[in-house]
Parts: C-alpha cells; sequence; structure tokens
C-alpha cells in the first residue's frame, strides 16, 4: 500500500480523494503548500487558508500549473484573529456542502513576544487556540461529512517544556522556545482530548512531527541559528520530505483506531509524559474554552 525511502522518509500512495474536501491551513508556504500540492494530484477540492492573500495566489498558481487541479481555492484566515477565524468559518459552513479533512497546518515558531489581537501569546494563540476555535466552528459540518480526518501539525518541540496553567499566555515571564514547545504540547494534548469526545462519530484526529524542516519558519531566529540550519541542513528535511507525515495522517486508509494518536515519519510515534497527561489535557481544554468563550464539552 506505501512505501519509504530510507534516505529521506518518502512515502508513497495511489490514495485518491476524488469528491473530498480539504481545508489546509497555511496552505500558501513550506510543508503546507507541499501538502496541498500533493491533495490536489489527489483530486481533492482544496481551501487554501491563508492570512496573505498575495502568497496564497502565487502558491495557488503553481500548485494549479503543476497538477491541473482547478479546484483549488482561497480563502482569508487570520489565526491570530478570532474575528477572522469566525468570518472564515462562517463563509466555510455557507459555501461547502462537506469537509472530509481538516489540516490545521499553519504555525509560528519561537517568535519575540507579541499579542494576538485578542491578547493572547502569539505562538499560543496561533498555534493552539485559532486552530481550537477553527475545529470547534467546523465540527458540525465535519460530523455531517464523516468519515473525516482532523490532522493536527505539533512538533517534537512539544518535549521541550510542560504545560504552564498558571500562566498559560507568558504574562509574568516568556521564554521563546519554552513558549513554543508549550504550544506544540497543547496541539498534542488538543488532538489526544477531541480524538476522545469524536469516539462514534466517524471523525479520526492525529498529531504529528513533521521533523525538522527547511522552511520560513525559521526567519524569526537568530542569524547564527539561521547559519546553523543551513550548515547542517543535510540531516534535515525538506519541505516535500516534511510534508510526508501530514498526508500520511490525512490518506492512509485504516488508521481510524489509532485516532488521538501521534505520528514521526509516517508512523505512530511516542510522545512525552506530558503529552499523555489526560488530567493536564481536561484542564488545557477548560482554558482554551473559557479564553475563547466557548462551551465545548
Amino acid at each position: 500500500m506505501y512505501c519509504r525511502s530510507v534516505c529521506c522518509n518518502r512515502w508513497s500512495s495511489e490514495e485518491r480523494l476524488d469528491g473530498k474536501t480539504v481545508i489546509i491551513t497555511g496552505a500558501n508556504t513550506g510543508i503546507g503548500k507541499e501538502t496541498a500540492r500533493d491533495l490536489a494530484r489527489r483530486g481533492a477540492r482544496i481551501v487554501m487558508a491563508c492570512r496573505d492573500l498575495e502568497r496564497a495566489e502565487e502558491a495557488r498558481t503553481d500548485i494549479l500549473e503543476d497538477t491541473g487541479n482547478e479546484n483549488l481555492i482561497i480563502r482569508k484566515l487570520d489565526l491570530s484573529d478570532t474575528k477572522s477565524i469566525r468570518a472564515f468559518a462562517e463563509l466555510i459552513n455557507k459555501e461547502e456542502k462537506q469537509v472530509n479533512i481538516l489540516i490545521n497546518n499553519a504555525g509560528i515558531m519561537m517568535c519575540p513576544y507579541s499579542k494576538t489581537a485578542d491578547g493572547f501569546e502569539m505562538q499560543l494563540g496561533v498555534n493552539h487556540l485559532g486552530h481550537f476555535l477553527l475545529t470547534y466552528l467546523l465540527l458540525d459540518l465535519m460530523k455531517r461529512s464523516a468519515p473525516a480526518r482532523i490532522v493536527v501539525v505539533a512538533s517534537v518541540a512539544h518535549t521541550w517544556t510542560g504545560l504552564r496553567l498558571d500562566d498559560i499566555n507568558s504574562e509574568r515571564s516568556y521564554d521563546t522556545m519554552k513558549a513554543y514547545g508549550q504550544s506544540k504540547l497543547a496541539n498534542v494534548l488538543f488532538a489526544r482530548s477531541l480524538a476522545k469526545r469524536l469516539q462514534g462519530t466517524g471523525v479520526s484526529v492525529f498529531s504529528l512531527h513533521p521533523g525538522v524542516v527547511q522552511s520560513d519558519l525559521w526567519r524569526h531566529q537568530h542569524q547564527c541559528i539561521q547559519v546553523a540550519v543551513k550548515i547542517f541542513r543535510i540531516f534535515t528535511k525538506t519541505t516535500v520530505e516534511g510534508a510526508q507525515t501530514t498526508i500520511y495522517c490525512a490518506v492512509e486508509p485504516g488508521l481510524e483506531s489509532l485516532s488521538g494518536g501521534y505520528f514521526s515519519d509516517c508512523a505512530p510515534a511516542r510522545c512525552s509524559r506530558a503529552a499523555s497527561d489526560d488530567e493536564s489535557a481536561q484542564k488545557l481544554w477548560e482554558i482554551s474554552c473559557n479564553i475563547l468563550g466557548i462551551t465545548w464539552q
């Protein structure tokens, strides 16, 4: 059914997605763009949910020329603004008859301290809270579209720290790496909690580590770190290689029994002890709902 290359962890499958609708956040660049390219090649209708519409149009043109799939649409989504998230979800619920796959891919990495439009710490706000709200707002449509999948792009960075539930927005102190690690830990815990809540609905949830990828996520890092990434690029993944586990979780048949699981290199992987803590997951869920002002049992 599939095969992997030892040298670059490439995965291949002939699985088709004709008649399926896929939403990908951050589909204009990096692994999000390569995921969109692959799934478009499989025949899916792709909704490119992007903040930068100009770059999104450039990406759409590139993917269209490469795949011949004209069923690529761009919709504005700024995950750092809950008004934008709600407007996007309202439009999708009105326009789309189904959403079969939601890929929560967009993210920001180790940026200087800043806040979202709603006052959340930026990395937590974009990487976790924005996708938490987006998923909540699209979930009824996805249940009606079942079987469906939600894929959460996390990171091995979830092992870097624990949750700071008493200072979730890093207002008392801020460390770029720990804040990023916390947002990725939140991704894994969210997928775990959501999968349990969706048992019996036909909607499966997976989180994953894409690998250390050569992408513009490194743009906020000190120049020395950026140089080091370039020097050691032989040990990192290209964006095409980095997209493989996302694609695997989106299309590989028979993964439903592993819903809630964490993946790396197109296979189930072990997550940290903190990422397996159901008590912390429940507390994070409650805090997230409270912060966002939603009721989601």
